[in-house]
């Protein structure tokens, strides 16, 4: 092996040797189906969310002319679990509902970091003097 700057080159694996198994643990869903849920009214539990999720989906949900009832809750302030519960008028599937709901948040979430980016970056042209705040 030789030896420069201080690094030791590696020597190559002896022929037929094999990496141990590592065990992959699949990710546990965080989306669950609530039992007694039915096409028009269903109950889901989604794993490590708050209110910052509960609010702005129940919001985006509402506002869906679709919708007869959505609302959310956190059963207990320990866990960090919240349920939601949609209930649709008759045809109209809760699944697709909450998916619609989903995607339009994301939407929301795109064009708010969108118009921040463009201010913040038009604040910081107009603003760039040269001097920081300690300068100052």
């Amino acid at each position: 092996m030789s030896q420069t700057n201080g690094d030791k080159e590696m020597a190559d694996a002896t022929p037929g040797a094999e990496v141990a198994d590592v065990e992959v643990k699949p990710e546990r869903q965080r989306l669950r189906l609530l039992p007694g849920s039915t096409d028009t009214a269903a109950s889901f539990a989604f794993e490590k969310e708050d209110h910052t999720l509960g609010n702005a989906l129940r919001y985006m949900i509402t506002k869906n002319p679709d919708v007869e009832f959505c609302g959310y809750s956190i059963p207990h302030p320990s866990e960090a679990v919240l349920h939601l519960r949609i209930q649709t008028w008759d045809g109209v599937s809760v699944h697709e509902v909450l998916r619609k709901g989903l995607d339009d948040l994301s939407d929301l979430c795109d064009a708010v970091e969108d118009k921040f980016t463009v201010s913040r970056d038009a604040f910081d042209t107009s603003h760039s003097t040269g001097t920081t705040l300690v300068d100052s």
